[in-house]
């Protein structure tokens, strides 16, 4: 305002020209606005710039025919430089995928939604200039609508049932890990991925709801057992706590009165022990004077049996020693007798010759003979063989021979040999009693 207020005077004080300068100089200020309004470009916060058309080096040596805005304003360069705009808010895809093959060859159907953005950072933001430069919204988002499901369906193909109901967090982390690659590869960014739902066609999840829920029924029910089991047991810990603090008091009232007892025992103990040594004395004193009578008594009785047995014993034996000495006297005498005898006999003996023996034999054998006599009582002979003598002929001293082993069969065996030929014979046999038979 300020150069426009000093101008206008310099154009008055020109003369008539001055309308002229100032329509051209408001033209010129019309004609630069609309010039830099159709070249100056302005990029809002949500949005990146592209111009293309000239070559720029890029921070690694490299070079490329795009240079990038974000934020601020530049300048196009007229009829060598285009200008694109891509936004970088937020799309919000629904995905979902149905009858997807889940580990275990479960079909499941998964609902979900993802938030995505193109990056507004090198060089995520070349790979997305590179695929998407030209493209509407829609497509970019079918594209990667498409890129998700798959990736959704590659994980679903690794994950249970079980643990695509039960951690679905997990689930979506993994799939976002899984989604990451691909879509850095694309140059889009995922924010966040969240799982609405998931079920099946089969009733394979709601069977494992009831069994959860089952088994949750079966937990609190254990847990409500196992209170009421700590609630048991803690009463009866309480009512044993109690036992057992009226028994410990129990015990120390015993204690004192027992210590009670030992104290009064102790005051009195001297007395006791006096009183118990006075009769132990007693004792001793009764039991020495027992002592000194009974070993009265027992030099009496030794002077008793000195008089009763040993003085009559000593006179038995001194008695007995000399009727022994008489005895002996009397023997050595018969002895001496009997020895001078028996030397006649034998003088008179070897003086007689051969009829003195046998006369001496016959004496000694007769006590012999009637000492066997009367040892043999009553002899009752059966039968008597005489055998003749041997004459000298074979005829006598055969039959002494048939007749001997006849009587030695018999005697041994049991088998009279004569009767048993004679009845072989059909001859009468020999009567056993009062047969005599001769031979010779």
């Amino acid at each position: 305002m300020t150069t426009l207020s000093t101008a206008l005077p310099l154009l008055a004080a020109t003369g008539p020209f001055w309308p002229l300068v100032l329509a051209l100089a408001l033209l010129f200020v019309i004609v630069l606005a609309v010039t830099i309004a159709k070249v100056l470009y302005v990029c809002q916060p949500n949005e990146v710039l592209i111009f293309s058309g000239r070559s720029h080096r890029t921070p690694d040596g490299g070079r490329r025919g795009y240079r990038i805005v974000r934020g601020g304003r530049a300048i196009r360069i007229p009829l060598l430089e285009t200008v694109d705009r891509m936004d970088l808010t937020n799309m919000i895809i629904d995905v979902t995928v149905r009858n997807a093959y889940s580990k275990g060859g479960i079909p499941l159907s998964v609902q979900g939604i993802a938030n995505l953005k193109i990056p507004g950072e090198q060089p995520l933001l070349d790979n997305t200039l590179e695929r998407f430069l030209g493209k509407s919204r829609a497509q970019i988002m079918k594209i990667a609508r498409e890129t998700l499901e798959g990736n959704l369906r590659g994980v679903l193909a690794t994950l249970t049932p079980e643990e695509v109901n039960q951690d679905k967090e997990r689930f979506a982390a993994q799939l976002a890990a899984e989604a990451e690659h691909d879509f850095h590869r694309l140059g889009l960014v995922l924010d966040t991925l969240k799982i609405q739902n998931v079920s099946d066609d089969v009733g394979y999840l709601d069977a494992i709801g009831r069994k959860r829920s089952a088994e949750i029924r079966r937990k609190a029910q254990v847990a409500e057992a196992e209170a009421q089991a700590e609630a048991a047991e803690q009463k009866w810990r309480n009512t044993m706590n109690a036992e057992l603090a009226k028994i410990a008091s129990q015990m120390d009232i015993a204690i004192k009165e027992n210590e009670r007892r030992i104290a009064d025992a102790t005051t009195r103990r001297a007395a006791r022990i006096a009183e118990q040594v006075a009769e132990v004395q007693a004792l001793v004193a009764k039991a020495r004077a027992e002592l000194e009578m009974q070993e009265a008594r027992i030099a009496q009785v030794r002077l008793q049996l000195r008089a009763d047995v040993i003085e009559p014993a000593e006179a038995s034996r001194r008695k007995a020693e000399e009727d022994a000495k008489a005895d002996a006297a009397k023997i050595v005498e018969k002895g001496l007798a009997t020895a001078k005898v028996l030397e006649e006999i034998t003088e008179a003996y070897h003086g007689s010759g051969t009829s003195g023996r046998d006369v001496l034999l016959m004496q000694k054998l007769l006590p012999l003979l009637e000492s066997l006599a009367g040892t043999m009582g009553e002899l009752s002979v059966q039968r008597l063989s005489v055998l003749g003598g041997s004459n000298g002929k074979g005829g006598g001293e055969l039959a002494h021979k048939l007749v001997s082993a006849s009587e030695q069969i018999k005697a041994t065996l049991g088998i009279d040999v004569p009767q048993v030929l004679s009845e072989k014979l059909g001859g009468t046999p020999a009567r056993a009693s009062g047969t005599a038979s001769a031979a010779g």
